[in-house]
């Protein structure tokens, strides 16, 4: 009976012991194998930290295919407190006509808030694409709470659409190389230097409170 029992004892014991080498071979297998970062990537997919949006170029690229008929549809949204008439009232925002090339918090009788009214400078192409993107990183403090518009075509739109509405439209910055190259027939670059038109750019959401 002892002996017996000796004898399934040992072959426990033995088999614990080929468990355990197994179980610590397979674990030094394992580490060596798996991949520093886990998970996989999946196609389409960005992986945090790689690749990422393309960064925005400066607004007179995006000028330079501005639609003033598109940037209407998008101020149409901010009809509730701006208007761009010639002598139109302000509303809970200043009127906009004319707003490029306008002081920056000045005209038309609106009360600025201080923000903008000592903000100093013009309305010109980039300082209102900043102000579009950003009311509040543009001028902190400002009352607009208007978010801003993050895509910058459709900021250039609405510039185009507010250029229209004024006595004496801005000329359009001059187009980035790139904009200019890719508008040239296939094979040909654009010159460097090419004339701008005269009207409507880009642009977002209206003009400053």
């Amino acid at each position: 009976m002892d002996d017996r029992f000796n004898t399934i004892a040992g072959w426990v014991l033995f088999a614990g012991i080929v468990a355990l080498g197994s179980s610590i071979v397979a674990g030094e297998v394992f580490h060596s194998e798996r991949p520093e970062k886990m998970g996989y990537p999946i196609e389409g997919v960005e992986i945090e930290g790689e690749g990422g949006a393309e960064a925005e170029k400066p607004i007179a690229f995006y000028l330079a295919s501005a639609d003033p008929a598109k940037g209407q549809q998008v101020f149409n949204k901010c009809t509730a407190c701006h208007n761009a008439e010639k002598g139109g009232a302000n509303q809970l925002g200043p009127n906009l006509w004319g707003v490029l090339g306008e002081g920056v918090g000045k005209g038309h009788g609106f009360a600025f808030s201080p923000a903008l009214s000592g903000h100093g400078g013009t309305w010109t192409w980039d300082t209102l694409s900043d102000w579009l993107k950003n009311p509040k990183g543009f001028a902190p403090g400002t009352k607009m709470t208007f978010a801003g518009i993050s895509n910058p075509q459709d900021r250039a739109n609405v510039m185009a659409f507010l250029n229209t509405k004024s006595d004496a439209p801005q000329p359009l910055p001059a187009a980035p190389a790139e904009a200019t190259a890719q508008a040239a027939p296939k094979g040909e670059a654009g010159a460097e230097g090419a004339p701008t038109a005269e009207g409507a750019a880009p642009a977002a959401e209206p003009a400053a409170h």
